[in-house]
C-alpha cells in the first residue's frame, strides 16, 4: 500500500483552508502549525502543532519527528524562509535555494539584488536605526517610503512627504519587523494601477504570469492596504511583456525551481516597468483563488502537488473569461459589525461574498490585511461595467447603519 504522503502548512490564516481542500483532495495528511492554536485553518487540517513559525530549528525539529513530504507556507509571509530552510535540511522539494529565498524576503537585500544586476530599482537602503537612517536622509528624494524589511500585509508602512514625519515613521515599521531591521525607499509615482497577482514557474522557467490592477482606500487608517483588485491590469501588451521578460531574467539568476509566486509590480511615471517584490508562496486575498474564476487555471492545486514533489496538472496560459474584481470588505474605523448591503442594481454582478465576521463581532479600522472583514468576488462583462463598480463602492456596497462605531 502506497504510504500518505504528508504536508505542513505553516501559519492558520483562512487563505490556507483551499489548499488543505486541494491536499485532501489528493489523499495527502496536513498538518498546520503556529503559535496560535485558535486560528481558523487548524480546524481543517488533519493535525496541528503549536510552534513559531519564525523558529527555523523548532520547525525543522517538528518536520523531523512528523516524517512529512513536503512543506509550504503560503500567503504566510512569515513562514516563507523557515519552509525554505527545512526543504533544503531535509532534502524536500524546494521552491528555490534557500539563500535565493531568503534575498526574496528581505526587502532591503532584494532591492540591492535588483540594482546590482540591471533592473529598475528604486534608490533604497536597511537600517538598524533611526539615527543612521536620518544621516543618509539628505541622500534621499521626497516623498519615501518606511517599512519593515520582513513583515506582509502593509503592517508598518509609512508615506514619507518630509523630514518631519520621518523618525515617527521608522518607529512604527521597526515595531513591525521582526528582525527590528526597517527599509527606506524613494517611492515609485506610478501609471495606472500597481499589480499583485500570482505567477507559477515550472523548473525556473515561467508557464503562467498575471496581472492585476491593485486599488486601494484613500480613507481607511492605513491607505496602502489593497483594497480591491481588478483582472485584467491597467498595463499595456508591451509593458506586461517586458515585465515578464524580466521575472523570468530575475528567477533563472535566482536558480529558482517550481513554484507559485505572489509578485508586485508597477509602471513608474518614468515609463520603467518595477518589480516590487516577488515571493515564493501564495499571496493573501484569495488572489489565486482569483486566477482560477476569472481564467480556471488552479495553482493551487499545482502548487500543493509540487509541494510533496508529485506530478502537478499542466499549467499554462489561459485569457481571463470576462472582467472581474474582488473587493476586500473592510471598515474605516472600529466597530461592532450590523451586517452589509449590496445594492441591487449590481447584485447580478456578484458571483461570490464571503463574510469573514458576524453580527455583534468586533471589527477594526482597516490598518492591514489582518483587518479585513471579508471578500466580494464579482465578474463583468465589460470594462465600463468593472469600473463603474469600482468607482461607485461607497454607494453600492455598504456595512449596514456604516457600523456602530465605538
Amino acid at each position: 500500500m502506497m504510504k500518505q504522503k504528508r504536508l505542513m502548512l505553516l501559519g492558520g490564516l483562512r487563505y490556507l483552508i483551499p489548499v488543505i481542500e486541494a491536499a485532501h483532495k489528493h489523499g495527502y495528511y496536513v498538518i498546520t502549525c503556529d503559535y496560535l492554536p485558535d486560528n481558523v485553518a487548524h480546524r481543517y487540517s488533519d493535525e496541528y502543532c503549536n510552534v513559531s513559525i519564525v523558529d527555523k530549528e523548532a520547525v525543522l525539529a517538528v518536520a523531523k519527528e512528523k516524517k512529512i513530504d513536503g512543506i509550504m507556507s503560503f500567503a504566510v509571509d512569515p513562514g516563507v524562509v523557515t519552509a525554505a530552510y527545512v526543504q533544503e535540511k531535509l532534502g524536500l522539494p524546494q521552491a528555490g535555494p534557500y539563500e535565493s529565498v531568503c534575498i526574496l524576503q528581505n526587502k532591503d537585500r532584494f532591492r540591492k539584488f535588483l540594482s546590482d544586476n540591471g533592473f529598475n530599482a528604486p534608490k533604497a537602503k536597511g537600517y538598524d536605526n533611526a539615527k543612521d537612517a536620518l544621516n543618509d536622509l539628505a541622500g534621499y528624494r521626497f516623498p519615501i517610503i518606511v517599512k519593515p524589511v520582513d513583515s506582509a500585509g502593509s503592517k508598518g508602512v509609512t508615506k514619507v512627504d518630509s523630514a518631519d514625519g520621518f523618525e515617527s515613521a521608522f518607529e512604527y515599521a521597526k515595531k513591525h519587523s521582526i528582525s527590528g531591521r526597517v527599509i527606506v525607499e524613494e517611492f515609485i509615482e506610478k501609471q495606472g494601477c500597481s499589480s499583485d497577482s500570482e505567477c507559477f514557474s515550472v523548473d525556473g522557467k515561467l508557464v503562467y504570469v498575471s496581472f492585476s490592477a491593485q486599488r486601494f482606500d484613500d480613507k481607511a487608517p492605513n491607505p496602502y492596504t489593497p483594497a480591491a483588485f481588478s483582472w485584467p491590469s491597467t498595463f499595456t501588451h508591451a509593458q506586461e511583456e517586458e515585465l515578464t521578460s524580466e521575472l523570468q531574467r530575475l528567477l533563472s539568476l535566482l536558480n529558482m525551481g517550481t513554484s507559485i509566486y505572489n509578485v508586485e509590480t508597477r509602471i513608474g511615471l518614468d515609463g520603467k516597468p518595477y518589480i516590487m517584490e516577488v515571493s515564493p508562496r501564495g499571496g493573501g486575498n484569495r488572489l489565486a483563488e482569483m486566477i482560477r474564476f476569472s481564467t480556471g487555471t488552479d495553482l493551487i492545486d499545482a502548487a500543493v502537488c509540487a509541494a510533496v514533489g508529485d506530478e502537478h496538472q499542466h499549467i499554462e496560459q489561459k485569457p481571463y473569461k470576462g472582467y472581474w474584481a474582488e473587493l476586500i470588505l473592510h471598515s474605516e474605523g472600529e466597530g461592532i459589525f450590523q451586517g452589509m448591503r449590496v445594492d441591487d442594481e449590481v447584485k447580478e454582478y456578484v458571483v461570490e461574498t464571503d463574510l469573514w465576521v458576524n453580527k455583534g463581532d468586533i471589527i477594526h479600522g482597516f490598518k492591514g490585511a489582518n483587518n479585513t472583514i471579508g471578500t466580494l468576488v464579482m465578474k463583468f462583462d465589460s470594462e465600463k461595467e468593472l469600473y463603474y463598480a469600482l468607482e461607485h463602492q461607497s454607494t453600492i456596497f455598504k456595512l449596514l447603519d456604516d457600523v456602530q462605531f465605538c
